[in-house]
Formats: structure tokens, C-alpha cells, sequence
């Protein structure tokens, strides 16, 4: 088998490259960050992750290599970041097509360009086709084009590349068939079959799907505080019910997937996708109600000291270090143009300083606050609850059962 070139070596492409290479499957990781692709070549991972360690001894003793340079084969994978445009709401697509110009200068004819990073329904109509059709190649013959979305969550990467399903669309179900065995080399989930459309679209409405749920359940949290009634207590008992599983409420939605994949939807269909954009708003705002919940709170208590406030955990979710789109980040941004923000902030898995005040050690962090605000449900916090007992405490995560602790 030749080496498949995968494209992008962050979150999502190193985890994929490692899979396919403990699986057997002979791979080229390439980056055009020198600095990440020599970490990786001197056997060092660029981010935590639960099984990646082993994953990656795995595939350092088969068949993968890493390097900034592009290789001519028969199968390219691009996994590059999709940013959107926060004002037009709009994708991105200078990544993927930048991507596919250096792939361009060494592909051979009749190779499959494989796009597994989430795009907007159309943007392969849109920009990727025009693309690769102004370079001269006739899609179909020279090129063969398929997407792939992936489908995993930080913190259960490993387990999700292995078991998840996946879905394959492609302008030829014989290019398809070929990709889909490719992936089978190591997927045990359901891989579905269809065209490039479905594929942009099915990708997008499933996070769009719980963007909505999540919002449902942040909006039940606003309703019950008017009122001083138990959010929690209320989505327990209704989710009782056969046909209704709500979500838990929280500071806010981060990630690069549920919170940036609806706007594709509202950018694209802006006079159709209203119940979407409400949801957006609705989660867009969690930040700056978490902050209206901590003056508030701090007035009750008597406390006037902001610099005396701990964020706990910078992360967008538990047990990793992905701060892309973080409620924590978003709060703090609102924070420093609403008032002096002197808060103090901790977060175990994020080992740099990226904003001010940031602590390294949890036991240093209690001793400077008398407010902590549990941003993150990391289990290390779990696991020392008795530690905050005494301090003034909002748990936006509802992981506290101790009298005296603020909620939502």
C-alpha cells in the first residue's frame, strides 16, 4: 500500500494519522508548522489527550513519518483548521484551499483529495471545485474529490475514531468504496456512503442539533433564576419522561465544532435558520450571565475585592486543554471591557500562560481567592471538593452537593 498524505497535524489530523498508522496503514504527516512536525519527529505529542500516548507508540513503531514537505501518492486527507468569519458569519476556506494548492504541486493524475475538515454545506460547490478546476485539472479524471467530516470529541478522541460511525460522501461511489475501505483499516462504526452535499450537511446539523439542546437547557437556567426555581432539580424530573432528554445547563458552549458549525448554517441561510441563531445567541450569551450571576453574588456575600475571584478551568470542556472558544476566555474578554479584571485563574491541563493571573498550582490558587467560580468540571476538582469548602462558591458545572454553593 502507498503512504496516504494526511495534511494538518492538530486535533484532529494527528489522532487520525496515528490511528491510521497503528491500524497498518502507511502514513505522511505533514505540517507547515516546522516547530510542531520536530516535536513530533523527536517522539514528543503536542497536546494531551486520553490513549493518544499509546496511539502514538503504536504508530511510531509501524509506519508514519512526519515532515513539513508534501508527497506525491495516490491519497490525500486534509484536516487543516475551517475558521469562520465572526461578522458574515461565513466560512473560511483559505486554509483548505491553501492546502490543496501545495497538495497540487506534486499530486499524480487520478489521485483522491480526501477533506475530512468541517465545512459549510456548499463550500466544496463553492470554492473547492472552482479551485481546483482554475488549476486546470478536470475533476473526475485528474482529481478525484471526496469528503469525509470527522467526528470525535476531545477527551474521547481514541475511543471515537475507533467506534464511531462515519459518513463518506463522493461524486463516484467506486472512489467512495475505496475511501470507505481505507477508513475501515481501523473504524468499527457504521460508515455511510453519499454524496459530497449530504456529507457538508450532515456534519454541520448534527452539532447544530445539540447547539440547539444545549441552548434549550441555558435558557431553562435563565427562566428558573427570574424565579429561584432548581434548574437542575426541574431537567431531572422532566427528563424522566420516555421521550424527553434534556441537557445540562453551563457557563457557555466552546470548542471548534458546536459552537462555530451552526453558524455556517446561519451564514449561509441567514432569512431561514431563525430558531438556530436564537439558540446561538442564547449560548453566545452564558458568559456574560455567569458574570452578572458573579456581582451578583458577591454583593449578596459582601464581597468587593475582584482580584480576591478564581476562575476554575480555561479549557472549553473537562479533562483536556483545548481553550478554542472558550466560555472562560469569553468571560474574561467581557470582564476587561466592563470592569478591572483582576480575576485569578487556574486550569490543570493548560500548562501556559495564555491570559493574566493564571496560576499553576490549585492548592496556591485557593489560598489567593475567597470566590471561586468552577468554570470546568475537570475531574480533578471532583476529586477535592472538600478543599473549596469554606469559600464563597458558583458552580456553573452543578458537581458541588454541599449546602452553601451558588448555582445557575
Amino acid at each position: 500500500m502507498k503512504k496516504i498524505n494526511i495534511i494538518g497535524l492538530g486535533y484532529i489530523g494527528l489522532p487520525t494519522a496515528l490511528m491510521f498508522a497503528a491500524s497498518g496503514v502507511p502514513v505522511h504527516g505533514t505540517d507547515c508548522n516546522k516547530k510542531l512536525v520536530d516535536k513530533l519527529k523527536a517522539g514528543q505529542l503536542t497536546f494531551k489527550e486520553e490513549g493518544l500516548d499509546e496511539l502514538f507508540d503504536c504508530a511510531l513503531r509501524e509506519k508514519i513519518e512526519f515532515s513539513t514537505d508534501y508527497i506525491e501518492t495516490d491519497v490525500y486527507i486534509i484536516t487543516v483548521p475551517t475558521p469562520y468569519d465572526k461578522a458574515s458569519k461565513r466560512i473560511d476556506s483559505s486554509y483548505v484551499l491553501g492546502a490543496l494548492n501545495s497538495v497540487f504541486k506534486v499530486t499524480p493524475k487520478g489521485a483522491i483529495v480526501c477533506i475530512e475538515s468541517t465545512v459549510s454545506p456548499g463550500t466544496i460547490d463553492k470554492h473547492v471545485r472552482p479551485f481546483i478546476e482554475s488549476k486546470g485539472y478536470t475533476i473526475g479524471e485528474d482529481i478525484h474529490l471526496v469528503h469525509a467530516p470527522e467526528r470525535i470529541l476531545p477527551g474521547s478522541m481514541v475511543y471515537e475514531l475507533k467506534h464511531n460511525s462515519r459518513t463518506i460522501g463522493a461524486d463516484d461511489p467506486i472512489v467512495g468504496e475505496k475511501i470507505k475501505q481505507l477508513y475501515e483499516s481501523f473504524c468499527e462504526g457504521e460508515i455511510v456512503l453519499t454524496d459530497i452535499r449530504t456529507a457538508e450537511m450532515t456534519k454541520v446539523v448534527e452539532n447544530t442539533f445539540r447547539d440547539i439542546n444545549i441552548a434549550f437547557a441555558n435558557e431553562l437556567a435563565k427562566i428558573c433564576r427570574a424565579d429561584n426555581m432548581d434548574v437542575y432539580e426541574i431537567i431531572r424530573i422532566a427528563s424522566k419522561h420516555p421521550r424527553v432528554n434534556i441537557l445540562q445547563p453551563g457557563p457557555g458552549v466552546g470548542g471548534h465544532c458546536i459552537s462555530v458549525d451552526p453558524w455556517f448554517l446561519v451564514g449561509d441561510y441567514p432569512g431561514l435558520t431563525k430558531l438556530i441563531l436564537s439558540a446561538r445567541q442564547v449560548n453566545d450569551s452564558m458568559p456574560d450571565f455567569v458574570l452578572e450571576r458573579i456581582h451578583d453574588i458577591m454583593k449578596a456575600e459582601g464581597l468587593t475585592d475582584v482580584s480576591r475571584v478564581g476562575l476554575y478551568g480555561l479549557a472549553y470542556k473537562e479533562n483536556v486543554d483545548d481553550t478554542r472558544e472558550s466560555p472562560t476566555l469569553q468571560m474574561l474578554e467581557s470582564m476587561q471591557k466592563h470592569l478591572a479584571c483582576g480575576a485569578k485563574i487556574y486550569d490543570p491541563f493548560v500548562k501556559k500562560d495564555i491570559v493574566e493571573n493564571q496560576y499553576h498550582d490549585f492548592d496556591k490558587f485557593l489560598k489567593d481567592i475567597d470566590m471561586l467560580v468552577i468554570m470546568v468540571a475537570h475531574d480533578e476538582i471532583k476529586g477535592q471538593l472538600e478543599k473549596i469548602k469554606g469559600k464563597v462558591v458558583l458552580d456553573t458545572k452543578n458537581i458541588c452537593a454541599f449546602e452553601g454553593v451558588h448555582k445557575l
